[in-house]
């Protein structure tokens, strides 16, 4: 039988143990009060990333309680920005809204400018992942996959620029669908590669589902297939590339793994080592953030959309990514990607 000292020092640790539990997150939230955090993003001012950190950013500080500014640091593709944050101190007061899929193929391909290793970040969420579509242009004679595949043509496909998400879209899918293709670098973004292949000058462009949905309704191009096992929430109508035709089984890794990289997807991001305490309490922030109705519905509004995916999710992702691949399949995704230069 316990006793009275005993009970007293029983009390004693736990009162102790409740004042402790939400100090922590108590000393947190005092910690950002009046601060100002930085959202890094590695692109020019009105580009994608931008535009949805600027509409994150002052949801955002009303959680924090902080000044939220987004900090613009363009540069090889968003990798000088990735290569900032992996040496900053990871006090919390600066962390990014990166696109991982770019991110993960510059790391799988050794790219020389890229100095991180993604599996080392800290991991606040996905904000969303949309899938990409093949499209062709208005007056193109295919209107299937399938009948992509037996056209046996030279398929000209427009890209912005070396190793773009344009152009990577296009290179799986030509290897997997082994069609014969030239893969063409020089558009400045998805409209004006969408253009290109209105006008002829090009056969098909792979782009993300916003931008697809917009250059169809405009009627500027036509839809084959959503390139993964996702439908569109835009083209439900349409197959994915797993139902428009029979894939070997080399197909069908290669268009999961090509997936797999896609939904990496807007990833955020903080450096590598922060204390577990202010990582959690800035990946809960983040949930906080995401799921506001006003955020969801001006999202909506803008085509914006935002898709929460929690943070040890997001590792996972970026872990089966760039951590779990075998050197031989490193090497094929890096000749695949050989292409688009």
């Amino acid at each position: 039988m316990a006793t009275t000292r005993q009970v007293k020092a029983a009390l004693v640790c736990l009162a102790i143990g409740l004042a402790t539990a939400p100090a922590s997150a108590q000393d947190e939230k005092a910690f950002f009060a009046g601060k100002t955090v930085r959202i890094v993003v590695g692109s020019a001012t009105g580009g994608g990333y931008d535009i949805y950190s600027r509409l994150i950013a002052p949801y955002l500080a009303r959680v924090l309680g902080a000044t939220v500014i987004v900090e613009n640091q363009p540069g090889a593709g968003g990798l000088i920005s990735l290569n900032r944050l992996y040496v900053t101190e990871p006090d919390g007061l600066a962390l990014t809204l990166a696109n991982g899929t770019s991110a993960a193929f510059a790391q799988l391909t050794d790219q020389q400018g890229a100095r991180f290793d993604l599996a080392k970040f800290g991991y606040l969420a996905t904000v969303g992942a949309p899938p990409g579509l093949w499209l062709v242009g208005p007056n193109s004679p295919i209107k299937t996959v399938k009948q992509a595949i037996d056209a046996k043509m030279k398929w000209r496909w427009a890209a912005s620029g070396p190793a773009d998400g344009l152009g990577n879209g296009a290179a799986f899918t030509c290897e997997a669908l082994k069609l014969d293709c030239q893969i063409v670098p020089g558009y400045g973004g998805s409209a004006q590669a969408g253009l290109a292949v209105t006008r002829g000058e090009m056969d098909a462009v792979y782009v993300p589902e916003s931008s697809a949905n917009n250059f169809v309704k405009a009627k500027q191009n036509l839809a084959l297939a959503t390139v993964g096992r996702k439908k569109s929430r835009w083209f439900l109508d349409h197959p994915t590339i797993f139902e428009a035709v029979e894939l070997s089984a080399d197909a069908h890794w290669l268009f999961d793994f090509f997936t797999g990289v896609e939904e990496m997807g807007r990833v955020m991001m903080v450096p590598p080592n922060m204390p577990k305490a202010r990582l959690a309490f800035l990946q809960a922030a983040i949930k906080e953030t995401l799921h506001n109705p006003q955020l969801i519905a001006e999202g909506e509004r803008t085509e914006r959309i935002i898709e929460y995916l929690d943070p040890d999710s997001t590792l996972k992702n970026v872990q089966t990514i760039v951590s779990n691949v075998t050197p031989e399949q490193k090497k094929r995704v890096q000749a695949i990607l050989a292409r688009n230069k």
